[in-house]
C-alpha cells in the first residue's frame, strides 16, 4: 500500500473559520476535532466541537428572532438572501478551494458546486417575495375564505460531506425565504464550507440568529434538536439508515420532515440508443464527485444487441480518466475516508468471485490510501453486492438484459427510488418507462437534471418531500385557513 504524502500546512483561506456560529457570535469549545485533506492527510483545521448545551443555545437564538423574521416583509427577506447570493458569488474561488481542502473533489467540480449552491439562494431570494395566499370560493353564503402559508418555526438542517455547500443552501435558502430560522449541523468531515457560508451571511447582513451553524458530534447535536419541540422542521440529506432513525426520533414532536436519502440509480441503455451519447453520459453519471453522489449511476443495464460495443467503448473512456488531488483538477479525486475505500474493495471482490470480469481498475492507486482507481466491472450477476447496495464510489457495474419488462423489473427491485437514467430513441418506450420506473426523477438521454427550479427528491426509501422549486417551501410552511364573516 502506498504511503501518504508528507502532510503540509494548507495556506490560510480568507473564509476559514473554525468556531461554531450562534446568533452573530463565533463560539469556541473546550474540545476540537480535526479536519484533514483526504488527498494528503494534511491537517486543514481544528474545529470547535460544540456540545448539547450549545446546540440548545442555537435553538434559543433561532427561536428568539423567529417572530421578527417571520413577520418581516417578504421583500426584506428576499433582499437579505440576494445579498447573501452576491457574497457567495463574489467569493466563489475561496469557497471552492476551501471545499477541495476538506472534501477532496476536483477544483472544477468544487467551483461548479459553488455556482449550484448560489443558484438556490438566488432562486429563493425571488420566491421569498411571492408568498402563496389563495382565495378560495366560499362554501358559505356570508363568508370570505382564504388559505395562507405561514412559516412553521425553527428548522434544523443536517447536511452531508459530499456536497458541503449546496446541500446547505438548498435547504437554508428555502427555509429562510419561507420565514423560518435555521440551525445547521454540517458533517464533521466537512464543516468548513458551512462555517464559511455563515461568515458570508454575517457580511451580507443576515439578522443575528436566523442562520446558526453548530459543528460537533452528530448524535449530540442532532439528538438535542429532534427532541426539542421548538424545532418544528427537520431536513436531512444522508444515508437511508440514518434517515430511518431520524424519522423515528422526530415522531414524538411531530416535526415536518424532508429526508433526501440513498440512491442506487439504474442506468438503462436500449439497443436503439445513441452509443456515443450513452457512453458520454455514463461517464458523467458514474464518476462525477468520484462516484460519491446519491445521484450516481450504480447499476448499468445494457440490452444485448449493444452490450459488447457499449462495454468496449465504456472501458476505453474509463481507462482514460485521470486521478489526482483536487487542486490538480484531475477527473477524479480521493474518496472521503477509509471506509469508503474498503467498500469499493469489498464490492469488487464480491462481484469477481461471482463471475464478473474487471476490465479497468479494481484496486487502490499509488497516489495514496484514499485514492481508488476508476473501475469497470462487466458481466456482473444481479445478486452481487455492487448490484444490490449503493457503492458510493468509482466502480461501474454492467450487466446485460433482453426485454423491456425484464429491465423495468430489475431496475425497480430496490428499496431506493431517487433517480433513473434512460437511453433510448423510441418515444413510445420513453413514455412507458417514465411511467413504470419507480423513481422520483427520470433522466432521458442525459445526466444533468438538477437545479434550483426543479423538485429534487425520491420515492420509496430514498426519502420524503422535495427540495428546490416552489415545492421546496412546503416543508417549512403551515397552511392556515381563514374564514371571515363579511356582514
Amino acid at each position: 500500500m502506498a504511503t501518504r504524502r508528507k502532510p503540509t500546512t494548507a495556506p490560510r483561506n480568507p473564509l476559514l473559520r473554525t468556531d461554531g456560529f450562534i446568533a452573530d457570535r463565533w463560539i469556541d469549545a473546550a474540545a476540537r476535532f480535526a479536519v484533514t485533506d483526504p488527498a494528503t492527510g494534511a491537517n486543514v483545521a481544528q474545529v470547535a466541537q460544540l456540545d448539547a448545551a450549545q446546540a440548545r443555545a442555537a435553538v434559543d437564538a433561532a427561536q428568539t428572532v423567529f417572530d421578527g423574521w417571520a413577520h418581516a416583509l417578504p421583500q426584506t427577506r428576499g433582499a437579505a438572501l440576494r445579498r447573501w447570493f452576491d457574497m457567495i458569488s463574489a467569493h466563489r474561488e475561496d469557497l471552492a478551494q476551501l471545499m477541495v481542502a476538506e472534501q477532496g473533489k476536483p477544483i472544477s467540480e468544487a467551483r461548479g458546486e459553488i455556482d449550484y449552491a448560489a443558484s438556490f439562494v438566488e432562486f429563493y431570494a425571488e420566491e421569498a417575495k411571492r408568498p402563496d395566499i389563495e382565495g378560495v370560493t366560499s362554501h358559505l353564503p356570508d363568508a370570505e375564505v382564504e388559505v395562507w402559508r405561514e412559516p412553521v418555526g425553527v428548522a434544523a438542517l443536517v447536511t452531508p460531506w459530499n456536497f458541503p455547500s449546496a446541500m446547505i443552501t438548498r435547504k437554508a435558502a428555502a427555509a429562510l425565504a419561507a420565514g423560518c430560522t435555521c440551525v445547521v449541523h454540517p458533517s464533521a468531515e466537512t464543516p468548513l464550507s458551512a462555517l464559511a457560508l455563515a461568515e458570508l451571511g454575517l457580511r451580507a447582513g443576515l439578522p443575528a440568529g436566523v442562520f446558526n451553524v453548530v459543528p460537533g458530534h452528530a448524535p449530540t447535536i442532532v439528538g438535542e434538536w429532534v427532541t426539542d419541540p421548538r424545532v418544528r422542521a427537520l431536513s436531512f440529506t444522508g444515508s437511508t439508515a440514518v434517515g430511518r432513525l431520524l424519522y423515528r426520533q422526530c415522531a414524538d414532536t411531530v416535526k415536518r420532515l424532508v429526508l433526501e436519502l440513498g440512491g442506487h440509480a439504474p442506468f438503462i441503455v436500449f439497443d436503439d440508443a445513441d452509443l456515443d451519447q450513452a457512453v458520454d453520459e455514463a461517464i458523467k453519471a458514474k464518476f462525477a464527485t468520484t462516484g460519491q453522489d446519491c445521484l450516481g449511476a450504480n447499476r448499468f443495464f445494457v440490452q444485448r444487441g449493444l452490450y459488447d460495443a457499449f462495454c468496449a467503448r465504456f472501458a476505453e473512456r474509463v481507462a482514460a480518466l485521470t486521478l489526482g488531488p483536487g487542486m490538480d483538477d484531475a477527473d477524479l479525486g480521493p474518496l472521503m475516508n477509509e471506509a469508503a475505500v474498503t467498500k469499493q474493495e469489498s464490492h469488487v471482490a464480491d462481484a469477481i468471485a461471482r463471475g464478473a470480469r474487471c476490465l479497468v481498475g479494481g484496486a487502490r492507486s499509488s497516489l495514496g490510501p484514499l485514492f481508488y482507481k476508476p473501475t469497470l466491472l462487466v458481466d456482473v450477476p444481479r445478486d452481487a453486492l455492487v448490484m444490490t447496495e449503493e457503492t458510493f464510489g468509482p466502480v461501474a457495474a454492467v450487466t446485460v438484459f433482453d426485454t423491456e419488462p425484464e429491465v423495468v423489473a430489475a431496475a425497480n427491485a430496490t428499496e431506493y427510488g431517487l433517480v433513473a437514467y434512460l437511453h433510448t430513441l423510441d418515444p413510445r418506450r420513453i413514455y412507458r418507462l417514465c411511467r413504470s420506473l419507480q423513481f422520483g426523477m427520470v433522466a432521458v438521454n442525459r445526466t444533468k437534471v438538477t437545479g434550483a427550479p426543479i423538485p429534487f427528491g425520491g420515492m420509496k426509501q430514498s426519502g420524503i418531500g422535495r427540495e428546490g422549486a416552489r415545492w421546496g417551501l412546503e416543508a417549512f410552511t403551515d397552511i392556515k385557513y381563514v374564514c371571515r364573516d363579511w356582514h
